[in-house]
């Protein structure tokens, strides 16, 4: 550092070469040095006046130090103007903090000057050359991004039309996508745990079943063991056979019960009820009704096959089947006699009886064909019934001659469908006076309201009662001619009838 007090003005033509130097204007071969005196100089140096213009020169220079601001703490600088062969003298000047504004410790007790100032800044030149040069690239950089970026502008320029339609933002497009493919996941989430459930659930049925398959091969292992046993049926059926009933009462079977038959004509036998009574006599039953626990509206096939149940007691509704009522019927020379046994609601009981009846094939649709009526308190329906109201009641209500006709498979006399309406199957005429496979009417009586159609369906036998009354109990049975009168307490006279009681009046059908 360099204090006031310390400084002395030379003159000459040679420029110093010293650091602490601080060289003044120059002009031509004149110069004005201000020069650090060392701590061995004292004094002041004399000036050397080889140029004229030295004493205005050492006046400007001292009055720029007088004006530095960082010569603005001196209290007393003490100039003597030079003129020819005259000294400047600069009294001497200690810094303190009183007389120097800009004390500052890095430069010692001496107030700093330009000379300090120039000193300080060379020690720290290097480290801000190296910041300016980074600060310069650094420069450098941002023109060469702000001229990129004037670029990318001048392409928006060009590429931007403000006349074309707003383009939807890709922003807003992509946020749609995004709601839609989160609402996709949130599905396919809820799906999962639906499928989740019901993979529990048919897991829960899967383990149910393997349960109960278990529960079935335990049941047949059980069921395997019990059939290394002799099985036996418990619906008891008797052992003797023969081509009907009367020929197994002839081998000397007593009760009446459940057999094996097999007519003359039949590929195999097949199952029947036999009525056996006290003398002998072995009818062969064709029909029952008792309590209306079966459905007498079938088809064809079904009436061919038989339907119901047979059971050892004779307690149960069924019809035998046509095929086997014509094989039965038509194996024998010797005629087979129709008894149809009637029972009403109030616990009477009537028959009637048909000699030589006989079922056809079903070629011609199990025709029923009889000789006559042989008689039997119940009266002669199936010869048909006059109603009172046209003289054709009779031949129209008559069953003699009369195909088989079902609610498929009309073969009436009638334009419609006697069978259709009347929810059965019978031999109908146009339609029919006795009607055993009709609908089952409890209490018996049973009106036109009561029937879908208005026409007289219940079971019926007009010549014992009216057609609107419905029987409690029916028996259709066969037995052999010659085994008629047997037991039977009177002997039939051929052409024999009785008469339906006079207080029968009822209306004929309408047709």
């Amino acid at each position: 550092m360099c204090p006031l007090s310390r400084w002395s003005v030379a003159s000459g033509s040679k420029r110093q070469g010293s650091p602490n130097q601080w060289e003044g204007e120059r002009e031509k071969n004149c110069s004005l040095t201000l020069k650090c005196l060392t701590s061995e100089e004292t004094g002041v140096t004399a000036l050397a006046f080889n140029c004229p213009e030295l004493v205005t020169k050492f006046n400007k220079a001292v009055r720029a130090a007088e004006e530095n601001p960082l010569m603005a703490g001196l209290e007393e600088v003490e100039v003597t103007r030079v003129d020819k062969g005259k000294m400047a003298h600069v009294s001497q000047y200690v810094a303190t903090r009183d007389n120097c504004c800009i004390l500052d410790e890095r430069f010692g007790s001496y107030c700093p000057t330009t000379c300090g100032i120039a000193d300080f800044l060379s020690t720290y030149q290097n480290k801000i050359d190296k910041d300016l040069l980074t600060l310069e690239d650094t420069l450098s950089e941002v023109e060469n991004k702000t001229t990129e970026v004037k670029e990318l502008i001048k392409a928006i320029q060009v590429s931007y039309n403000p006349e074309e339609p707003k383009k939807p933002s890709m922003i807003e497009s992509a946020t749609q996508n995004s709601k839609k493919m989160v609402e996709e996941i949130m599905k396919y989430e809820a799906l999962i745990l639906t499928h989740d459930s019901t993979i529990r659930f048919l897991q829960e049925i899967y383990n149910s079943n393997n349960q109960k398959i278990l529960n079935l091969k335990q049941k047949v292992t059980q069921l395997e063991a019990k059939c290394q046993e002799p099985c036996r049926d418990t619906v008891q059926i008797y052992d003797t056979t023969g081509k009907d009933c009367q020929d197994i009462a002839n081998k000397g079977a007593k009760q009446s019960g459940l057999y094996f038959i097999k007519p003359l004509q039949a590929k195999q036998q097949f199952l029947v009820y036999c009525e056996i009574d006290g003398t002998g006599n072995g009818w062969t039953v064709l029909q029952k009704r008792l309590d209306g626990s079966v459905d007498f509206k079938k088809n064809w096939i079904q009436y061919k096959e038989g339907f119901g149940h047979l059971s050892p007691t004779g307690t149960t509704e069924f019809w035998l089947g046509n095929e086997k009522i014509h094989l039965i019927s038509t194996q024998s020379p010797i005629p087979y006699v129709l008894r149809v046994q009637l029972e009403d609601w109030n616990g009477r009981t009537s028959t009637a009886d048909y000699a030589m009846f006989k079922v056809g094939p079903e070629i011609d649709k199990y025709r029923l064909t009889y000789a006559y009526f042989i008689g039997g308190d119940a009266g002669n329906a199936l010869d048909g019934f006059d109603f009172g109201d046209d003289p054709s009641d009779k031949f129209f209500t008559s069953h003699n001659g009369m195909q088989f006709s079902t609610w498929d498979n009309d073969n009436d006399k009638f334009e419609g469908n006697c069978a259709e309406q009347d929810g059965s199957g019978w031999w109908m005429n146009k339609c029919h006076a006795g009607h055993l496979n009709g609908v089952y009417y409890q209490g018996g009586t049973y009106s036109k309201a009561s029937t879908p159609n208005g026409y007289d369906n219940g079971i019926i036998w007009a010549t014992w009662k009216s057609r609107w009354y419905s029987m409690k109990k029916t028996t259709m049975k066969i037995i052999p001619f010659n085994r008629l009168s047997i037991g039977e307490g009177q002997q039939y006279h051929l052409g024999g009838a009785k008469q339906v009681r006079p207080e029968h009046h009822v209306e004929i059908e309408d047709d």
